[in-house]
């Protein structure tokens, strides 16, 4: 089942799109927080080839009426999660497109293990593509908390603070603009404890599929974003070797 998220903004420069390695469709793993999207915009800016986000992609859906889409919204106004099947349906729709070929980013899917069952099964029908690889990036739980915790986003220019480990100069203000920064309800040690449950019991048997195949890695999600992205291009390029 899927929920909407948020992904957080990137204050990174890209590199230039490399032509000379196709990725392939990646799988982005790893516990709210580790830095997900902000790789995935990394690997975009490096290889030209897009993000799939369950999160856009309802959004997308429930903004141009689709079926799919008024199905979700009724489901979501309701306070009910979106079913894989619906979820599964949209990605499929969505690996149809153009811009896939030389390869994708998927971020928040498969979330479940039904979800990662039913990718393996229908991934080879979509393209002729490399098999799906998958990249988990670990964090240790507690630096997570002070990661979500701290956050702080400028309400004018969106710019990310955090108050532990990149606090703006003066406390509470955004140093670019002067702007107050703000915090999200969300991030809160309580909504982190939920989130931190939902992901144990939803997604870490999806990790735990993908670890007991050649299609897996490992990456410390603790190092500067740049290490992080390096660690995780060498990943991709030794397991395209296999």
């Amino acid at each position: 089942m899927q929920t909407l998220s948020r992904d957080s903004a990137v204050n990174h420069s890209p590199a230039h799109a490399d032509n000379t390695f196709l990725p392939g469709p990646v799988l982005l793993l790893g516990a709210p927080g580790v830095g997900k999207g902000t790789q995935a915009q990394l690997l975009m800016a490096a290889f030209g080839i897009p993000q799939i986000s369950t999160g856009d992609i309802l959004r997308e859906n429930i903004a141009k009426g689709t079926e799919l889409g008024k199905t979700a919204k009724g489901l979501m106004d309701r306070g009910q999660l979106v079913p894989d099947q619906v979820v599964n349906d949209m990605v499929q729709a969505r690996l149809t497109g153009d811009d896939v070929h030389a390869g994708y980013i998927l971020d928040g899917f498969p979330r479940t293990l039904a979800q990662a069952t039913w990718l393996d099964a229908h991934l080879p029908i979509f393209r002729e593509t490399p098999q799906l690889v998958a990249i988990n990036i670990r964090v240790d739980e507690d630096e997570l908390l002070r990661r979500i915790t701290g956050r702080r986003t400028c309400s004018v220019c969106k710019h990310i603070y955090n108050i532990y480990s990149h606090p703006p100069a003066k406390p509470g203000i955004c140093d670019i603009d002067g702007s107050p920064l703000q915090h999200r309800s969300d991030d809160t040690e309580e909504a982190f404890a939920e989130r931190m449950k939902a992901y144990e019991s939803l997604t870490s048997p999806v990790i735990e599929h993908y670890r007991a195949s050649n299609r897996f890695r490992a990456v410390d999600g603790e190092a500067p974003v740049e290490q992080v992205a390096q660690s995780i291009v060498a990943a991709l390029k030794e397991l395209r070797q296999i």
